[in-house]
């Protein structure tokens, strides 16, 4: 195999060899496989994504090397909030692979290093004295992110909390409660407030439940049927079911059902809601996945690329999919879509940081909001690798998903929509 030159971090944290996605073999510290499988395709990519915001942030040099790209006219706004979204949302996407206690050989080794790595670049990043210390107060976007960090924090509580000193615990709590004065807007941001406040409750037993529970219900009345919920009182032809409103609603509410002393037992309740209707999304977003892995560029948000099926990512790491869906089908679907999408001709600068776009790079698609730290929710769609390796979904032979099925002439069960 053809391999790209070794490339050294700018900050000067050591050097990470990585191969083109089109011919991964080999993980990225050079170490050999015996033949290119998804798994290592999958882990080298988040690897070749995660690396350049991790080895800079725990050195300090986040700040001074990430570049900003984004709308014509934003860059002074968006460079006080992209730091937090760029960590917030790769480490969420990250975290159950770091999780992982059934990993050997090579792969264990990277995923200590990235496990390290993540706690110093939290360290960094809550500490006042840090030149990468981030914003959790000015305007209003660092709300989202410091729920998507906490987000990360629930999803691998062992490796990103119980493992961090005593200072940087303190600290992480007081940029929690500092995005406090931050008002959510009337739609699915009312849960980026519910998910810090579910981490303050995990790790400090200090989160606000009423904020926790209003944001919950209100979610549940936008309910609009068949799977899908409106961002507000109305409904959007977009992903952000699968960006934000599913799996908060999901992983907010598992985390407080220890927490709920009452009778009627709300959480666990809504929790079991929750998952029937996530299963149907996911099985939705099983059927948008066509044979040559695109799917389709509609709505808001685009350049989160494969983090689009963050929600299918989740209901397979919990091993929930619909009765029907196999999880090789799901392995082989996504793996089409990632190297159609990530694997995309300018998709990395040469200094191997994510550009705007959707399949390469694609300025004009991006909203104003869109800045280049934006660009690393494409994460959640490695979730999966928080999966053993023997497991089916990594361990079963490839399979076609339903779209392939139907346009290769299978005959197919017919689709039906669900009621609660």
């Amino acid at each position: 195999m053809e391999r790209r030159n070794f490339i050294k971090n700018a900050a000067g944290v050591g050097a990470l060899g990585l191969m083109t996605p089109a011919s991964l073999s080999a993980f990225p510290n050079g170490a050999e496989v015996a033949a290119e499988d998804d798994r290592t395709y999958w882990v080298n990519m988040l690897v070749k994504i995660a690396d350049p915001v991790l080895t800079n942030l725990a050195a300090g040099t986040l700040k001074k090397n990430m570049p900003v790209e984004c709308k014509e006219g934003q860059e002074t706004s968006r460079r006080q909030v992209t730091y937090l979204e760029a960590f917030g949302r790769l480490l969420s996407g990250m975290a159950p692979w770091l999780a992982s206690t059934s990993l050997t050989g090579k792969e264990e080794d990277l995923r200590k290093k990235y496990a390290d790595l993540s706690r110093t670049a939290i360290g960094k990043a809550v500490d006042p004295g840090s030149p990468d210390f981030m914003n959790f107060t000015e305007h209003a976007q660092p709300l989202v992110d410091a729920a998507f960090l906490a987000h990360a924090l629930i999803r691998a509580p062992k490796e990103l909390w119980e493992s961090l000193d005593s200072a940087t615990k303190l600290n992480l709590k007081n940029a929690f409660v500092s995005s406090r004065v931050i008002r959510p807007y009337h739609s699915n941001w009312i849960l980026f407030s519910a998910m810090v406040e579910a981490a303050l409750a995990k790790f400090y037993n200090e989160g606000d439940a009423v904020r926790i529970e209003l944001a919950v219900r209100q979610m549940e009345s936008w309910y609009k049927g068949d799977g899908v919920f409106g961002d507000g009182e109305d409904f959007h032809w977009d992903y952000y079911n699968s960006y934000v409103i599913q799996p908060f609603l999901l992983d907010i509410t598992a985390t407080m059902i220890p927490f709920d002393k009452r009778n009627d037992q709300y959480f666990q309740k809504a929790f079991d809601k929750f998952l029937k209707i996530g299963q149907r999304y996911a099985a939705i977003q099983e059927r948008l996945i066509m044979s040559d892995g695109s799917f389709p560029p509609i709505g808001r948000s685009l350049p989160y690329r494969i983090g689009a099926f963050q929600l299918l990512a989740q209901i397979t790491l919990m091993e929930k999919l619909s009765e029907g869906i196999s999880p090789a089908s799901i392995r082989s679907a996504l793996t089409t879509s990632m190297k159609k999408i990530m694997g995309a001709e300018g998709t990395f600068d040469k200094n191997g940081w994510l550009t705007i776009g959707f399949c390469g790079h694609q300025p004009a698609i991006a909203e104003g909001y869109i800045s280049t730290g934006s660009l690393y929710l494409c994460s959640m769609a490695y979730l999966p690798l928080g999966l053993a390796p023997d497991n089916s979904f990594w361990a079963a032979p490839a399979a076609d998903w339903t779209s392939k099925k139907i346009w290769n002439g299978v005959d197919v069960p017919a689709d039906h929509a669900m009621s609660l």
